[in-house]
């Protein structure tokens, strides 16, 4: 995968530069300073990735990826910016950005972004030359899906989680997956595992939140909804 990084620092640009090419199969082939440099370097190297920051000289990298869609540039982008702030990001996904690092961040998320992406683009790829090219719904689901997937020993856990405790919750919830009730409440949950409930709430709502659970509501005679929790794996 040939990839540009865009960054007006020239030193963090070269970090970046060493994050990715730490990754087997990516190399770097050209790094711009400016928004307009960025635009010149696309047309000129043809990169497959563009690792572009949000705060250029000349423009905002939010105006250099529509200009790059506006020119139909078949390139796929990854913001990587300090900005943090709402609107950027969802400016930046409406822009068709593929992900969103958020400064400063260590080399093993960009490897795990990197190697995630270049999944998604391989599976684009068998779509293109296998059979009539088009994509079957679970196949369009994993594409879809990849941007936001997220392993119970993964990184980048919310705030005050921790990797041990959401293995020893996502093992309960997919040990009960094999039971007649497929389904453990946050209390049940809790119960198992020697944990407080608003503790074990937190790592089901992220395993749910990240795809690997589901989550349903249980209505009793009174009071509110019971939310319930389902291994998908």
């Amino acid at each position: 995968m040939r990839v540009l990084v865009v960054d007006d620092d020239f030193m963090v640009a070269r970090v970046h530069r060493k994050f990715v090419e730490r990754v087997p199969g990516f190399e770097v082939v050209a790094e711009a300073r400016s928004g307009e440099a960025a635009l010149a370097a696309v047309r000129e190297h043809r990169p497959d990735l563009v690792l572009l920051d949000i705060y250029l000289p000349d423009m905002t990298g939010l105006e250099v990826l529509r200009s790059l869609r506006a020119q139909a540039d078949p390139v796929d982008v990854l913001v990587v910016s300090a900005a943090r702030d709402l609107e950027t990001v969802q400016e930046a996904f409406r822009g068709g950005a593929v992900q969103y690092l958020i400064k400063p961040f260590t080399a093993e998320v960009m490897r795990e972004r990197l190697t995630e992406f270049a999944r998604r683009r391989r599976s684009v790829q068998a779509a293109a030359t296998q059979g009539d090219g088009e994509m079957a719904q679970r196949e369009v689901d994993a594409l879809f899906g990849g941007q936001r997937a997220a392993r119970p020993g993964g990184a980048d856990l919310p705030k005050g989680l921790t990797v041990q405790t959401l293995q020893l919750v996502a093992r309960a919830l997919k040990e009960q997956g094999a039971a007649e009730q497929p389904t453990l409440s946050a209390a049940e949950c809790a119960e198992q595992v020697g944990l407080a409930r608003v503790s074990v709430r937190r790592y089901l709502e992220h395993l749910a939140e990240t795809g690997r659970a589901e989550v349903g509501l249980r209505y009793g005679q009174a009071g509110r909804p019971e939310r319930r929790y389902r291994w998908l794996g």
